[in-house]
């Protein structure tokens, strides 16, 4: 009798299994940016919720692993949050699409006993990453800093050590900002820092900067938060300190949206508008244009059909900004250029 439930229990028990791999019998694979990892994350689970034969799998290994594993074909899409060279699009095998998904924010953090908030300059940032600034007493610092008792400590710039769209952003915004910068370092999701130490990831920097007194950063805004750790105020191009907030990023987006290029690669750094926080960034999704798997083309396209609609819902409790609606509005569009099935 007892061998008769056990067996009985196996049996419904690899049943269950079999039946629920068969709900979920719909896998797609994906890889790319940690700038937007919180919010896919959510999104992915949420979409899979309403979808329950439909699994969406992403790995958070920076936006140069997506590029890569997307032109090797090797995901089903891609992330990044620096949009792809000529040279890179030119080496994929079909055509990718960039979609953005959301607006973030880069944010210098640090970790100084004593201090929780500072403001920097364009100057101060680009000096510090470039190794001229090197004490936190340093006079502009302290310029920019009234009232701020600035330790006489050396300054330990952190940056990250695998191709990153958040350095993208950040260094595209240096480069916008520095002529030293752009004649050296340059911008790119990898460059050759000039000082500083190397961490994996948002995660990784965040970790660094977290553990390691006298330290500064650059991480996206959610990871600063979730961390507690201090959000900087950077002066932008009308000469406002400005902090990094839903606010301030869809205002560095504003311009953008009504001239948005067709194929949605456009960089919003160092923005003019008044209340702009200047290193804001749209984050892209990289999907090809052919999707020959007819089931994972069309689970890819209702994903990104309720992006656009429910998904910006979900943006803000995360510290994301949503999309304009003039840019959800080609983006719809666009979506007509993903053709599915073997065409």
């Amino acid at each position: 009798m007892r061998r008769r439930s056990l067996r009985l229990a196996v049996a419904l028990t690899v049943v269950g299994v079999a039946f629920q791999a068969a709900r979920a019998a719909v896998l797609v694979n994906g890889a790319g940016a940690t700038f937007p990892y919180p919010i896919y994350s959510k999104w992915f689970d949420e979409f899979h919720k309403r979808n329950p034969d439909v699994q969406i799998n992403y790995q958070s290994i920076g936006s140069g692993g997506g590029i890569r594993q997307v032109t090797d074909g090797t995901v089903d899409f891609g992330a990044s949050d620096g949009p792809m060279t000529e040279e890179q699009l030119a080496a994929t095998k079909v055509p990718i699409l960039h979609l953005p998904t959301v607006l973030g924010a880069v944010v210098p953090t640090f970790n100084l006993a004593g201090v929780e908030t500072l403001r920097f300059t364009p100057e101060i940032l680009a000096g510090i990453f470039l190794g001229k600034v090197t004490r936190w007493d340093d006079a502009a610092i302290v310029q920019a800093n009234p009232g701020v008792k600035l330790p006489a400590q050396a300054i330990v710039p952190v940056h990250r050590s695998d191709g990153s769209g958040t350095t993208y952003v950040f260094t595209d915004y240096l480069t916008k900002v520095s002529p030293e910068w752009a004649s050296t370092a340059g911008k790119g999701t990898a460059v050759n820092w000039p000082v500083g130490i190397g961490g994996k990831g948002n995660e990784g920097v965040t970790g660094l900067v977290k553990q390691t007194p006298n330290t500064i950063g650059y991480v996206e805004l959610v990871y600063a938060v979730q961390n507690k750790l201090p959000v900087c105020a950077v002066r932008n191009r009308s000469g406002r300190f400005v902090e990094a907030s839903l606010d301030s990023i869809t205002a560095a987006a504003a311009s953008a949206a009504s001239n948005m290029p067709a194929d949605f690669r456009v960089s919003i750094t160092d923005a003019a508008a008044a209340d702009a926080y200047p290193i804001a960034s749209f984050t892209w999704l990289l999907v090809p244009t052919r999707i020959k798997d007819a089931e994972k083309g069309r689970a890819m396209k209702d994903f990104l059909a309720w992006m656009l609609v429910d998904g910006q819902k979900l943006a803000p409790a995360l510290q994301y900004a949503p999309l304009p609606e003039a840019v959800i509005g080609l983006e719809r569009q666009a979506l007509d250029r993903i053709t599915v099935g073997a065409t």
